[in-house]
C-alpha cells in the first residue's frame, strides 16, 4: 500500500488547504454578517471536504511506520486539529459576541498555521525547532 502514499499524501495536503481556506472564507463572511455564510450548500462542501481530509489521514496512518509516531509531532498534530475544531466552531457560531467570534476567529487562524508547521517540519514545536538548535 505505500506505493500510494505519495497521491495519498497529496489528497490529504490538498484537502487541508480547501479546507482552511473554506473556513477563513465562512469566519470572514460570518464576522462580516452575511448569513448565508451558513448555508446548507457550504456546511455541505465543508463536511465533504472534511471527510476526505480524514480518510486520507486515516489512510496515511496505515501506510506509515510506526517510527513515525514516535517523536510526538503527530499526537501534537491531533490535539491542535481538536483546539481548531472547538475555536472554528466557537468563531462560526457559538459565540456570544462580534467580538469573541472575531477572537475565535483569530486563534484558530493561529492554530491552524501552527498545526501546518508541525505537519511540515514534523517536529512537536513546528517552526519554533528552527529556534531550538541554538539553545541544545
Amino acid at each position: 500500500m505505500i506505493e500510494f502514499y505519495i497521491p495519498v499524501k497529496s489528497v490529504h495536503v490538498a484537502a487541508v488547504l480547501a479546507s482552511g481556506s473554506l473556513f477563513a472564507l465562512r469566519g470572514v463572511l460570518v464576522l462580516t454578517g452575511r448569513a448565508w455564510a451558513m448555508s446548507a450548500p457550504l456546511r455541505y462542501l465543508s463536511y465533504s471536504i472534511d471527510t476526505v481530509l480524514l480518510t486520507a489521514a486515516l489512510m496515511l496512518a496505515t501506510m506509515l511506520p510506526g517510527a513515525v509516531f514516535a517523536n510526538g509531532w503527530l499526537a501534537v498534530k491531533l490535539t491542535l486539529l481538536v483546539s481548531y475544531v472547538l475555536l472554528g466552531s466557537f468563531a462560526l457560531k457559538r459565540g456570544r459576541s462580534n467580538r469573541s467570534r472575531i477572537l475565535f476567529f483569530i486563534a484558530a487562524v493561529i492554530v491552524y498555521a501552527f498545526m501546518y508547521s508541525v505537519a511540515r517540519t514534523h517536529q512537536p514545536l513546528g517552526v519554533f525547532a528552527l529556534f531550538q538548535t541554538g539553545l541544545t
